[in-house]
């Protein structure tokens, strides 16, 4: 090589190296203040629910195994799916749907199992339902986990008898012939029913009806709910499809005194479209961008929807139940696509922790939800192949925000540059803060944008720690996840990159990261 040559290829390869360097240096400036000393609602929690409907192998391998099953199981139930969950403290379980709760008729589901019939899950994938996991198998699974149990009864093509009696089945404590036929199917006490969902999305697989229809039906079919003396099921009212906003103002003004709880349920598609879901693994960064902006409209509708409920309750005696919401990418090639098996990234456990945030910020509205679903469909907690199991990058968020379960909501105002790519720009930062029962702040924080690390100054108000120690979740790549290969790709680990200065918590966020922080 020539002298010139050499000197000129020094020169580029340092100027390079210095723009490698501050590309590698640059970071976000965010300050936010946690008013600690202004306690909002408590965070329930429900709000961690999980949703099981008998969609593709959610419900079979994903949880039933059977007991004569290879693979490991107690009682028909897997252990490692079981272990994975009551790790994660699940605090509910909706079941047993979902578009199937609507064409589920409960007596086909108890008894001798060989003696149940088999139907076909016109739902999903048209494919043949044993009827194995029913009633007595939901909820010992439940009681098996630790989860409060929220069972959504049948409006579509049921009655408010066979509702009525289905409730009887599982609560009566007499000797009713409805009662016995529990006891004779092995479970002698009654089961406690938490919560109680009159159908499911009405306004369309749920029977395609009118607000005015259905709000009609709801005050029929609720009349019918009936529980034990000194015990207590929530009612909870079939909702708004997303920001269907007339729906909650019909349903309030004809039944609000009918309900504990209304439902509303909202998807992320990155597309805006259902017609283009686009591919779980495959995406680019406007994808990416596209992905946060529709995951933080959640929070636009949960005022809205809020903003009616309080013309009609403004004691709020009616909680805001998310029981459906979670990213709705393509099904994995090659796969049934009336199963909704997807993968999962990087990009759902932030676009997870962000809506999370949201739902503590909502905390005196929002008691309850259930991500979409809990395992092999949708936005899944865990996936199986076979005898086989991975955690997803957001079962670690669930796993991360533990701490959140029960604890005092705490204002935590934001300000700071957003997150701009194309025609997309959400908050670069997405945050929340709770005070748990023993009196530890904990601090979450969200790094929406993907590539630029973030420094965080948090003014503290009302917090007696002196010190932040916590767990992050980040990854190389937007669209890093963990496979039956490889399982640890996306995981938790310690993080150490915070200190508290006085009255000022700095924290130094990894891009595409979530981190929760103990401060003590």
């Amino acid at each position: 090589m020539k002298l010139t040559t050499l000197k000129h290829a020094l020169v580029a390869g340092a100027a390079i190296a210095i723009l490698a360097t501050g590309v590698a240096s640059a970071q976000t400036a965010v300050t936010a203040t946690l008013h600690a000393d202004q306690p909002g609602a408590v965070i329930q929690p429900e709000v961690y629910g999980q949703f099981a409907e008998h969609l593709g192998r959610g419900i079979y391998e994903g949880v039933w195994v059977g007991e004569d099953s290879k693979i490991p199981n107690t009682k028909g139930y897997r252990n490692d799916v079981v272990a994975a969950l009551k790790a994660i403290k699940v605090p509910l379980v909706r079941w047993p749907g979902g578009c199937f709760a609507d064409d589920y008729h409960w007596r086909e589901g108890v008894g001798p199992r060989d003696k149940r019939p088999t139907k076909v899950n016109v739902s999903w994938g048209g494919v043949e339902e044993t009827n194995a996991f029913g009633t007595n198998e939901f909820m010992e699974f439940a009681e098996l986990i630790g989860a409060k149990t929220y069972v959504a009864g049948n409006v579509g093509t049921g009655s408010p008898q066979e509702m009525a009696e289905w409730v009887e089945y599982m609560v009566s404590p007499t000797k009713s012939t409805i009662a016995n036929l529990r006891r004779a199917n092995g479970r002698e006490q009654p089961w406690k029913l938490d919560y109680f969902g009159v159908g499911n999305e009405n306004w369309g697989c749920g029977g395609q009806m009118t607000a005015a229809h259905y709000t009609d039906l709801y005050r029929n079919f609720a009349e019918f709910i009936r529980v034990p003396q000194g015990t207590k099921t929530q009612k909870i009212a079939g909702g708004a499809n997303s920001d269907d906003y007339s729906w909650t103002e019909t349903m309030m003004a004809g039944a609000a005194k009918n309900m504990d709880q209304i439902s509303v349920h909202y998807y992320t598609i990155p597309s805006g479209r259902w017609s283009i879901k686009g591919s779980a693994t495959k995406f680019d960064e406007q994808v990416w961008a596209d992905t946060m902006v529709q995951a933080l409209r959640m929070d636009e509708m949960i005022t809205k929807h809020s903003a009616i409920m309080d013309k009609y309750d403004p004691q709020k005696r009616v909680g805001l139940a998310v029981d459906e919401w979670g990213i709705w990418h393509d099904v994995e090639p090659g796969t049934n696509p009336g199963f909704l098996y997807q993968q999962n990234t990087m990009r759902d456990a932030v676009a997870a922790a962000a809506t999370l945030n949201i739902f503590h910020k909502h905390a005196d509205r929002v008691r309850l939800t259930a991500i979409a679903q809990m395992v092999n469909v949708l936005q899944a907690m865990i996936l199986t192949d076979k005898d086989r199991m991975v955690l997803t990058p957001t079962y670690w968020v669930y796993d991360l925000y533990k701490p959140f379960q029960g604890a005092t909501s705490l204002p935590l105002e934001v300000d700071g540059p957003a997150y701009v790519m194309g025609k997309d720009s959400v908050p670069s930062v997405s945050a929340s803060a709770g005070r748990d029962t023993a009196g530890v702040v904990h601090v979450a924080l969200v790094n929406l944008n993907p590539n630029t690390p973030a420094t965080v100054k948090i003014k503290l108000a009302g917090v007696a720690g002196k010190s932040a120690k916590g767990r992050v979740l980040t990854a190389s790549t937007m669209s890093a996840h963990n496979t039956f290969d490889a399982p640890n790709v996306v995981k938790p680990a310690a993080f150490n990159d915070a200190q508290i200065k006085g009255a000022t918590l700095t924290v130094t966020l990894p891009a595409k990261a979530v981190v929760v922080l103990d401060l003590t």
